[in-house]
């Protein structure tokens, strides 16, 4: 690592560490190292500082959560730290306590809106990233309570026409509290409404309550103070948060003093509290009557001063007419598309995010995978607004750089932009000239010399890469991903500068035959051909990368041995319940990379892709969402953001693949449409659906139980495409060329 070599530095740690009657931290990280391929850099610095930041936090927890139970925790430590749950985790010589179970929640907000509010599976609600929250409650004069974070069950959905909303519903004998959650435009500033509505067959209080912790743990509240008029919160002097209506009874309290859950019931009255801890609570109560509802409303503006255009009212409506739209029987898919869909466009406010909370922040991984979905789904201006803002991040090396050391960044750039330009057939900007003659450069300069001949000759140099495959090293994944982006350089370029194209296509072959090389010794010292992650691994979960040639680089045939190998021994030796388990890093279910394998399946024609979709499709949450890796025991979130935005666009993709992908120069129709969807009078519908030879709508219509009448509509580039019709169940066909319906007989029917 570069600071070992700050020579004073290393003496100092050492005295310092020695003195004390520590390790040598030098000599341990220099032991660190040996476990992993030499490299230009270690762990990316951005990773670094959101793990410091995230253990700094679970420190914070680790010195106020265990030592005070008595309070109201987010639903995800009252569980954590229950020992009658499944999802409790013994803390002992844990330092840091964190989410490791429930990394749950679901974001909210309006379109271009860069706030994005989360609530969590209680309805647990934090309107500013890594903020406060707000909770409800209810609290009756016989001293019952309903306290939603402690609720064994509660009914959350996502309502999402004509605007988002989310509402979660906790019922305890003869008490129910509903919260629902959104966020609409006020004189064009977008407004995030709390709504609280409680009912009690007593007389009792429906409690707003202000908490200073959020789904990662302790959030600092300094301040609060009720106004005048009882009607808003003032917080830390920074945020307002308005009452429908005026609050009866008010109590505050800080941490010396305990959570205000213990003092509710108090008969004095309180106005402001400050704590120099940090950890004020306030409850604001309005009473119910008996058999009665009751009902308040908190408002808190969102006003962003980063977004980048005014924002539009019915921004929703519009949206959902531009859009590429499923229509099918299975109303689970039917919603998991359009929570999708609703995911990717609250992630994409200018900059695509993989994440609300954890992950709100840039990777060109994640943005390549997620414009690709928002190019598939028709939203064609907005993936060209993401992709504006790559070339002011790439350095005049020509290096595409979100977090150092992570070589397949180029590959992805190269990649997205060729496949923005095929689907959307609009010629090549002079301003991208520059940037992807870089960016194809710098693949050929990062590149490895092909002599001398080792397992890593002509390969690109070892990284982090994608941090689930592992420690530094020469992955397949960086590579396979800089063959596609000298290859999409080529495509780009050949209309514009043929002599620069043909030398990206030979490097683009150059590349490709040391791959082969590397991976021809992998296969003679595994003594099969499937791929592992590096020359250097055994076959491990990190495999999975390598898959990426298949989908959806397409670098290889859809039956190539290596891709057949390679997904036969992951679904043997990776797969729990189902679904793809990352041991590394993720330790737990994934469900965008299961989704890949289906991928790879699917474009084989196995049908066990299909089984995989529905695993998937059975993990996610009950608003539509799902963590970036889940444990395989309790269904909750255990790593990364809860909601992954990712995992979103691959549900999407695989959907539209299932209707129309590009296989080559020729488009295969309905490859994975599940056959428990065609009953008679079940009409299917996908599209405009933008493809690389133009937008095709395709309908089908179940005639009987063994023929479908399919059709579409194309609005082609050019000349209509070769196409393939491969309906699992019914034979193949291959329609003429200026045609635009098939009937579909089921297979042997025509013997």
């Amino acid at each position: 690592m570069s600071w070992m070599k700050w020579l004073p530095w290393r003496f100092i740690l050492r005295h310092a560490a020695r003195s004390q009657g520590f390790l040598d931290p030098v000599a341990l990280m220099a032991r660190l190292e040996s476990f992993t391929q030499p490299s230009e850099v270690g762990e990316p610095l951005e990773l670094l500082r959101a793990g410091v930041i995230f253990h700094a936090r679970g420190l914070i927890n680790s010195r106020v959560i265990q030592h005070n139970l008595d309070w109201v925790w987010p639903y995800w430590i009252e569980r954590q730290f229950n020992p009658k749950d499944n999802s409790f985790i013994p803390r002992a010589f844990s330092v840091s306590h964190i989410n490791l179970s429930h990394r749950n929640w679901t974001a909210i907000g309006y379109p271009d809106c860069h706030e994005l509010p989360i609530v969590d599976p209680r309805g647990l609600v934090t309107p500013f990233l890594d903020g406060w929250s707000l909770d409800g409650w209810i609290l009756t004069e016989d001293g019952r309570w309903l306290l939603p974070s402690r609720a064994v069950e509660c009914d959350q959905k996502q309502i999402l026409k004509p605007d988002l909303n989310l509402t979660t519903e906790t019922r305890l004998n003869d008490l129910t509290l509903i919260s629902n959650s959104t966020v609409i435009l006020e004189s064009g500033i977008p407004v995030y409404k709390l709504t609280l509505k409680a009912q009690a067959n007593v007389r009792g209080w429906l409690v707003l309550a202000l908490r200073p912790q959020n789904p990662e743990g302790v959030s600092f509240i300094h301040e609060v103070r009720l106004s005048k008029a009882r009607n808003a919160w003032t917080i830390d002097n920074m945020h307002r948060v308005e009452f429908s209506i005026p609050a009866e009874r008010h109590h505050v309290s800080d941490y010396r003093n305990g959570d205000v859950f213990i003092h509710l019931q108090d008969q004095e009255d309180q106005t402001h509290a400050t704590c120099d801890v940090g950890m004020v609570t306030a409850a604001a109560l309005f009473p119910i009557h008996a058999g009665q509802e009751s009902q308040v409303t908190a408002s808190i503006s969102l006003a962003d001063a980063t977004s980048t255009a005014p924002l539009r009212p019915n921004a929703w409506g519009r949206l959902h007419d531009e859009q590429c739209k499923l229509v099918c029987p299975d109303q689970r898919y039917q919603f998991l598309y359009s929570a999708a869909v609703a995911s990717l466009i609250l992630h994409s406010p200018d900059d695509v995010y993989p994440g609300p909370y954890t992950y709100k922040r840039f990777w060109f991984r994640d943005a390549a995978f997620i414009i690709h979905a928002l190019l598939c789904m028709g939203f064609l201006d907005r993936a060209e607004r993401a992709l504006a803002r790559f070339p002011e991040r790439q350095t005049r090396l020509g290096y595409f750089c979100s977090q150092k050391g992570e070589w397949d960044s180029n590959g992805q750039v190269l990649w997205i932009i060729d496949r923005f330009h095929a689907l959307t057939n609009r010629p090549l900007s002079v301003n991208w000239h520059g940037p992807i003659m870089r960016g194809a450069r710098w693949i050929m300069r990062k590149r490895l010399d092909n002599d001398p001949v080792t397992p890593h000759a002509g390969l690109l140099p070892p990284g982090f890469s994608a941090e689930h495959l592992g420690p530094n090293d020469y992955y397949y994944w960086d590579d396979f991903w800089g063959i596609a982006g000298l290859r999409s350089a080529h495509n780009l370029l050949r209309n514009v500068d043929l002599q620069a194209a043909t030398t990206f296509s030979k490097a683009a072959d150059d590349f490709t035959a040391a791959v082969d090389r590397s991976l021809t010794t992998c296969e003679k010292r595994l003594q099969r051909p499937a791929m592992p992650a590096s020359p250097y691994r055994r076959l491990d979960a990190g495999a999975i990368g390598s898959l990426v040639a298949g989908y959806p680089l397409q670098i290889f045939e859809p039956n190539h041995p290596r891709l057949r190998d390679s997904i036969e021994f992951l679904l043997n030796f990776c797969f729990i319940k189902g679904a793809f388990f990352q041991d590394m890093i993720h330790s737990g279910l994934n469900a965008y990379l299961t989704l890949h394998a289906a991928q790879v399946l699917l474009r084989a024609g196995d049908s066990r892709h299909l089984e995989l979709v529905d695993t998937v499709a059975r993990l996610a949450t009950s608003t539509g969402q799902w963590p970036e890796a889940i444990h395989p025991g309790t269904g909750g979130g255990c790593m990364g953001d809860g909601h992954h935005v990712w995992a979103s666009a691959e549900w999407l993709m695989m959907i539209r693949n299932w209707f129309v992908r590009e296989e080559g120069e020729k488009l295969i129709f309905c490859g994975g449409i599940p056959k428990r969807w065609f009953n008679k009078g079940n009409l299917i519908s996908f599209g405009p659906a933008p493809t690389a030879f133009g937008f095709v709508t395709i309908t089908l219509t179940p005639e009987s139980e063994n023929e479908v009448q399919l059709t579409w509509e194309g609005v082609w580039h050019q000349a209509a495409p070769e196409i393939e019709v491969r309906l699992p169940g019914f034979d193949p066909v291959r329609p003429a060329q200026n045609t635009n319906s098939a009937t579909l007989a089921k297979k042997g029917d025509n013997l």
